[in-house]
């Protein structure tokens, strides 16, 4: 079991902000969904809780019923390998959602994501703050990341 387990407010969408999610991520599965009892009985029998798993990582996801909303200061971080993996993850959260700038993206249900090719963390830590400083720059004029301009910054071209 791990020690730090996200833990997701929503107002009335868990479960189907759950199955959107793990609808995403290939190593993911729903796990137990839980119902208020008399204890609420304006809720009595409508989902509590919707719990799963994204590549290994366990979340919570819980119907609150309240105004609380989520913001871009809490984000979730998707390292990505390639541009197809970065295409599929923005497509999907920004589908009914909104794109900010470098990688982040907020997702339908008002959780921020930042979807972000590896590359990016190894060109921005180059010991040559010229070729990390072109990187950092063409990444905050991009929507959407590229890994091919990222790479054509960092060489200079």
């Amino acid at each position: 079991m791990q020690k730090i387990t996200p833990f997701l407010w929503f107002r009335d969408q868990a479960e189907a902000a759950a199955k959107f999610y793990t609808s995403i991520f290939k190593k993911s599965k729903m796990g137990r969904i839980s119902y208020y009892g008399d204890e609420f009985p304006d809720q009595k029998g409508k989902v509590m809780m919707a719990e799963f798993k994204l590549e290994g990582q366990d979340f919570i996801a819980l119907n609150g019923d309240s105004d609380f909303q989520f913001t871009p200061a809490i984000s979730l971080f998707v390292r990505c390998k390639t541009q197809k993996e970065v295409d599929h993850f923005w497509k999907k959260f920004s589908t009914g959602g909104k794109e900010i700038q470098c990688g982040w993206v907020t997702d339908k249900f008002g959780v921020t994501w930042q979807v972000v090719p590896e590359i990016l963390l190894k060109l921005i830590r180059d010991k040559n703050k010229e070729k990390a400083g072109r990187v950092m720059k063409a990444m905050c004029q991009m929507v959407k990341l590229d890994i091919a301009a990222l790479k054509r910054a960092h060489a200079g071209k």
